[in-house]
């Protein structure tokens, strides 16, 4: 999307933490806990509430942090020293608890996508972080407020997303008011990594797509299924759809051209597959 979100916060205030606990909770998925008191001014919107997460350098490492000023960041983050520059990506809070700990007075899951490299071996920064996070490694997020916004006046909702959407879709269909209608396609890598007590409304349905062939592009299946749901679609309704570019930005030129106005569409494409995906998966959550 080319527009800042309306929901986003025009001084995002950064808040420290650290890690209660990692675990793994299906094939593809760690989910690390996140606590303290530095967490407890976080005004969570619920939905697809996200933030930019900023984790040591090297494990072990201090956690060095650039200044905010306004929603200027990216400066100060490249000014520091490559050594010592944290990692930063951008995740979706998984679920939010306020809790009597005095210590740990806000607990925040982060949901972590696990994917396989060619050789079989654990693919990418956060989550090589993720799996071998220990209690007390101190983290940062940079609240950047929800993107689900539908207009007051939307008739349905129409959800799409792939692994990497999956948080964000989870807090949108648990939030959703109990009489929200609507359609929601959430593509996963596994059986594993389905969720058959997803909390969704009921006027909602919800088509959980699994990628199955190993070699098959992300989103790849998504895409066809939102693609499948034929004809005209209601001027008034809202679109979400995240995940790998190709399923973002083709999901949304196939509901423009069923007649959905493009500023009632909000899509993102969170990353950019290789032409040809890992060929080996983790192994399965024990």
């Amino acid at each position: 999307m080319s527009e800042l979100p309306r929901l986003m916060p025009t001084d995002p205030e950064m808040f420290r933490a650290t890690v209660l606990s990692s675990a793994r909770v299906s094939t593809s998925f760690q989910r690390v806990t996140l606590g303290g008191p530095g967490l407890d001014g976080f005004a969570w919107q619920g939905h697809d509430h996200w933030f930019r997460f900023f984790v040591p350098a090297t494990p072990g490492a201090a956690l060095v942090l650039p200044e905010v000023e306004g929603r200027s960041w990216w400066q100060a983050y490249l000014a520091i020293d490559e050594a010592r520059r944290p990692h930063c990506s951008n995740y979706t809070v998984a679920d939010l608890r306020r809790t009597d700990g005095r210590d740990t007075a806000t607990e925040i899951d982060v949901d972590v996508v696990l994917h396989a490299d060619e050789t079989g071996q654990l693919a990418g920064r956060v989550a090589r972080w993720a799996v071998a996070a220990t209690p007390g490694t101190p983290v940062a997020l940079l609240d950047q407020g929800p993107m689900f916004d539908p207009p007051a006046d939307t008739h349905r909702v129409h959800l799409a997303a792939d692994e990497s959407g999956l948080p964000g879709v989870r807090g949108i269909l648990r939030d959703l008011a109990a009489d929200t209608a609507g359609t929601a396609v959430i593509e996963v890598p596994t059986d594993d990594d389905v969720e058959p007590g997803l909390a969704h409304p009921d006027g909602v349905e919800v088509t959980w797509v699994i990628r199955g062939g190993r070699h098959d592009r992300p989103g790849a299946a998504a895409l066809q299924a939102v693609q499948a749901r034929s004809g005209p679609v209601d001027p008034l309704d809202y679109a979400f759809v995240v995940g790998e570019s190709t399923l973002a930005t083709g999901a949304r030129r196939h509901l423009r051209r069923g007649g959905l106005p493009a500023g009632r569409i909000c899509f993102s494409g969170f990353y950019k597959a290789h032409p040809h995906p890992p060929a080996r998966r983790l192994g399965s959550a024990g």
